[in-house]
């Protein structure tokens, strides 16, 4: 009981901590996280265009 309340309270620190950083900007932080945002959908887009291409041309040989 103890150990499931614990770890529910750990997770909401790690998600909290980093929401007020990222609003608050503390040491720019919120700047960092933006670009990393960014770059994150720039790779997501990518390796979601090469898995649909590798799909594409692995049905092309059946």
């Amino acid at each position: 009981m103890m150990n499931k309340f614990i770890g529910i309270l750990i997770g909401l620190a790690l998600l909290i901590a980093p929401i007020y950083a990222w609003i608050t900007n503390i040491a720019g932080f919120g700047t960092a996280a933006i670009y990393f945002l960014k770059g994150g959908l720039v790779w997501i887009a990518i390796l979601i265009g090469t898995t649909s291409l590798v799909i594409g041309l692995s049905s092309l040989r059946d």
